[in-house]
Parts: structure tokens; sequence; C-alpha cells
């Protein structure tokens, strides 16, 4: 049975942080996310830092999250993403949420602060990879980077079967699909040892390709792969 009260609640929360949002908003930020490509159809002008303090005093709630995605504010929708609860995120959500990414910025705050710490992760990294839409297939990739990032459970075995992705679409030229390709071939490989070196041999296969974009994603992810500060870094996780 549904309990309208607490529908009802949820209704007058979102409006409150709806509110909330216009009131924060302000042209200079909206201009500046213009310049930064972050462009959406409804979009206050709100600083991430605002909003990621408003997340804390909202607490976890899936039915609140559900609310302000709804709403289609840009910021309303990071908020969702910040307040969410990941153990309820069903594959089903994660499709219909990512199929809305309208551009870069929202597609890489909800897998970088949430999507990653669902139990579906690795799976719609493969689904995604194979979309045809620009933010979907970015989609899998900031997700893939977000995983090698914070997942300190999974072994090296998901992270190394994601490189044949990577080096399957490091060909598409869409701006922000090779950035995204990138950026996952970068965290996947200095996330340890095994995936160091196998990372680095598929940049250098990626730098010696014909095809322009391939070279510029393994060419790009060398340098930090192959940097001394990279080396630092995976010594100290050998420590630990």
């Amino acid at each position: 049975m549904i309990d309208t009260s607490e529908i009802t609640q949820s209704a007058a929360e979102i409006g409150t942080v709806l509110a909330w949002l216009k009131r924060r908003g302000t042209k200079t930020n909206r201009e500046g996310m213009a310049r930064y490509a972050i462009r959406s159809d409804k979009v206050f002008g709100v600083s991430v830092g605002f909003l990621r303090e408003r997340a804390k005093t909202l607490g976890r709630s899936h039915e609140l999250a559900a609310g302000l995605w709804a709403t289609g504010w840009y910021e309303a929708r990071l908020l969702a993403s910040f307040v969410e609860d990941p153990a309820r995120v069903t594959p089903a959500q994660m499709d219909r949420w990512c199929a809305a990414f309208d551009n870069w910025a929202i597609c890489d705050t909800v897998c970088f602060h949430l999507f990653d710490r669902t139990p579906h992760a690795f799976l719609k990294v493969d689904k995604w990879s194979r979309a045809s839409g620009e933010f979907v297939k970015r989609a899998a990739f900031a997700l893939l980077a977000s995983l090698a990032l914070h997942d300190k459970k999974s072994p090296d075995g998901p992270f190394l079967r994601c490189l044949s992705l990577i080096e399957r679409e490091a060909r598409d030229d869409r701006n922000f699909v090779k950035k995204a390709v990138n950026w996952a071939l970068r965290a996947v490989g200095e996330r340890g040892s095994t995936l160091h070196t196998e990372a680095t041999a598929l940049a250098r296969r990626l730098a010696a390709s014909e095809d322009k974009t391939a070279r510029w994603v393994g060419k790009d992810a060398l340098r930090q792969l192959a940097s001394p500060a990279a080396a630092r870094r995976l010594a100290a996780r050998r420590l630990r």
C-alpha cells in the first residue's frame, strides 16, 4: 500500500529544494558553466560546492532522489546523485538516468558519486560502451574510471577485461568520448602493478596506431602512466 503522507512530504521537500536552488542560482555561474560546455535546458547556476553542502543536510533518500531527478533541473539532478542510496539503485534506473545525460558534467558526477557504488556498475560499463549516443558512451568510460579510483574490493580481472573495451572504442573521435576513454585507461593503469603493465602496453599500441584519435588516446595516457609521479603512486599502493 502506498504511503500518501510520504509522497506529500517528498513533494514538499522537492519544492523547498527547488526554491533554494532558484535563490542560489546566478547569471555569472550560468555563464561560467556554458564556457566549460556545461549546457542544459534547465539550469539555475548553482555551484557544486553549495550543492554538496545542501546534500549533507538532506541525507540519503531514494524517494527524494527520484523526485529531484524527475524535475529535469541540472542542479536538482546533481543533488539527486548525492542523496540517492546506492543500494536501492536498479539497473533500469541507471539506464533511464544515463539516457537523460545531456552534458559531460552530469554524466561524470552521477558516475563518480553514485553509479560506481552500485553492484551493477561493471555490467553497465560493458553495455554502455556499445551505445551510439555520445554521453551514454562517455558514461561507460567515466564509470570505469570511477570504479578504478573508488572500488577497493574488486580484483584485477574485471578491469583487465575492460581494457578490451578501451581498445575497441579508442577510435571514437567525439570529444567527450575520447577524453573519457583516455581517463579510463589512465585510471585503470594506476590501480596496481599488473594493470599498469597491461594498460601501458595498450597505450603503446594505441600510440602507434594509424588512427589519429587512437594515437592521441595512447600518447596522452603514456605521458601519465610512464611518469615518475605514477611510479611513486604505484609504489605507495604496494606498501599499503
